[in-house]
């Protein structure tokens, strides 16, 4: 029983730290100008937005971006449906999702992403290792 309480204590640590679940984006609507400073930047609804999304839009008056927070579900089903729209030409749209807090910033490094692509980082990995972890407790000595 003492197992489950020091497990209970440290989960409840983890999720009250805010150490995993809550990034943060940079939003705008709409603008002529990469909106990555600091101004822009929301902290995203904890455990429903889990990523940040990218937009960027070829128009006739030039580049238009949009940033903001998203849901994982949402914002893969749109930037695989606008895959095939992100031409770089007139009227195009890119649509990208990354997850950790202000990925949809200023990229440092020119490398190629596939749009719906995601990578785990270290609080998902923790989240998962404690399952794993809770899981073998469980079928191993039968206190849960």
């Amino acid at each position: 029983m003492w197992i489950l309480t020091i497990l209970t204590l440290l989960l409840l640590f983890f999720f009250k730290s805010g150490l995993a679940l809550q990034i943060r984006c940079y939003q705008c609507e709409e603008v002529t100008h990469d909106c990555t400073t600091p101004e822009f930047v929301v902290n995203c609804t904890i455990n429903v937005q889990d990523m940040c999304q990218n937009e960027v839009l070829v128009k006739a008056d030039g580049i238009h971006y949009r940033k903001s927070c998203a849901s994982s579900g949402a914002c893969l089903i749109a930037s695989s449906g606008y895959q095939q729209f992100c031409t770089g030409k007139m009227n195009s749209v890119c649509i990208t999702c990354c997850n950790t807090s202000l990925c949809n910033g200023p990229r440092h490094k020119k490398r190629p992403q596939a749009s719906a692509s995601v990578s785990l980082t270290a609080p998902y990995f923790t989240v998962f290792a404690l399952f794993f972890l809770l899981s073998s407790l469980n079928a191993n000595s039968g206190l849960f």
